[in-house]
């Protein structure tokens, strides 16, 4: 192994340097959904529409079981980054490409059975159904892309490398956008032409990516291939995939079950949960920023095996994450009403996501510690406590859904849903000054 790198001082500037360009890439996701849906909108028929939204949700439902391979080569790479061995770092970023190429073209062979089984749960008219075929048969020739995509990225966030998190993201984003008012509104490709447009931006996107990462084919490429198959390096790879994967399996059950208790609530209420769940996700893809900036300083800092480091990593990226959440409470608290009559016209809607509003200008503050701690430990690759913590919060989570909804209706699921939130953090607070301890000396 190499000698440490001489270590960087974390600073304000360098949170910041690494969370803007996260914060401004998350910004464009909505944009492309929103071209999806107006160009296909344009053709003047729902049909379409719908094919092209379900279609999607399924992809994303089976690309998101690999989203692990994001946030555990984060910080595997980070550590190898901190530590100077540049080797190891290249070894990182081909042992997650190559699981992401084998899941990716696992899942071209098996696209009937899963596409069948997805049509099951999910059952559509005959001609949204044929519609969404056409779609899913061009977009699943992506799928190794894009998931080798959330490999890419982790490697390039550990090396706080987010300015080109963010070329790659206007790239893909701004060729898909332009693609599909060409094929489908010029050429009149319809449903086909957004689905060609899509799969042209994530290929050329992962060769972006791939370029982005060209020093990891360097110099270093040789012994990295040497290291590949290192038995013990795989293992810990597999504990650290496997970990996030079941701690975010909890997480996503946890949201889902929150939908499907706020339909029990009736119509009304669930599309007003909808509306004010869009908070949350502004929420989530403010402070992802800063999570992240934790994941490579703290990750660099365990390398590096540097106490000081990791202590004012932490604390420095949790100030910032605590400032974005006092912001973007006060920007709901005072915009809130306007951004939920934007949402919706619906006056029974209107009112009764007012009514709730004050929650989710509670949500940000509540949840902040989670968010922040979840990027701390990943970048500690601390992901088997990271695991025990969510299980012991998703516990807490169902023993207050079971108290406070029958007591509180909507109001009590929305309660639980921060009792949740808070459990993470609290949970996670608890486990990280141990775990700090521990892998620094």
């Amino acid at each position: 192994m190499q000698a440490a790198a001489v270590p960087v001082p974390v600073t304000h500037r360098r949170v910041l340097k690494i969370a803007l360009p996260i914060v401004l890439s998350n910004a464009t996701v909505p944009l492309l959904g929103a071209v999806d849906t107006g160009v296909v909108g344009q053709l003047g028929q729902a049909a379409p529409i719908g094919a092209v939204g379900l279609g999607a949700v399924v992809l994303v439902s089976f690309y998101w079981i690999f989203s692990f391979l994001r946030m555990g080569t984060s910080g595997l790479a980070a550590q190898a980054h901190g530590a100077g061995d540049t080797a190891e770092r290249t070894a990182v970023l081909l042992r997650a490409l190559l699981i992401a190429f084998g899941a990716g073209f696992t899942l071209i062979l098996m696209q009937g059975a899963l596409f069948w089984a997805a049509f099951r749960v999910a059952p559509a008219s005959a001609e949204v159904e044929t519609l969404a075929r056409s779609y899913l048969a061009l977009r699943i020739w992506g799928a190794p892309a894009t998931i080798a995509l959330y490999a890419v990225t982790g490697w390039l966030i550990a090396l706080e490398r987010t300015r080109g998190v963010l070329v790659l993201q206007l790239w893909m984003n701004g060729l898909n956008i332009g693609l599909d008012l060409w094929f489908v509104i010029g050429l009149g490709w319809g449903v086909p032409g957004v689905a060609i447009a899509t799969l042209i931006a994530e290929w050329t996107g992962l060769a972006l990516g791939l370029w982005l990462c060209r020093d990891a084919f360097g110099p270093a490429l040789a012994a990295a291939r040497a290291r590949i198959w290192d038995s013990v390096a795989l293992r810990r790879m597999a504990s650290v995939n496997s970990d996030i994967m079941l701690r975010s399996v909890l997480l996503q059950g946890s949201f889902t079950a929150f939908l499907f208790f706020g339909a029990g609530l009736g119509d009304v209420t669930l599309a007003a949960n909808q509306v004010l769940l869009q908070f949350l996700e502004i929420t989530a893809y403010a402070l992802d920023g800063f999570a992240f900036a934790a994941e490579a300083l703290v990750g660099q800092a365990v390398g590096a095996r540097s106490r000081p480091a990791l202590h004012r990593s932490a604390v420095i990226a949790a100030k910032w994450g605590a400032g974005g959440a006092v912001g973007l409470s006060l920007i709901f608290a005072l915009a809130g009403p306007a951004i939920i009559d934007l949402m919706t016209t619906a006056p029974e809607v209107r009112a009764m996501a007012h009514s709730y509003l004050w929650w989710l200008v509670a949500a940000p503050l509540i949840g902040v510690a989670s968010w922040m701690y979840d990027g701390i430990y990943i970048g500690a690759t601390a992901t088997r406590d990271m695991r025990q913590a969510m299980i012991l919060a998703v516990a807490i989570y169902v023993l207050s859904l079971a108290i406070l909804l029958p007591a509180f209706g909507n109001h009590g699921l929305w309660a639980a849903l921060m009792v949740l939130n808070a459990a993470r953090g609290l949970t996670l607070a608890w486990r990280w000054p141990a775990i700090a301890a521990r892998i620094t000396t």
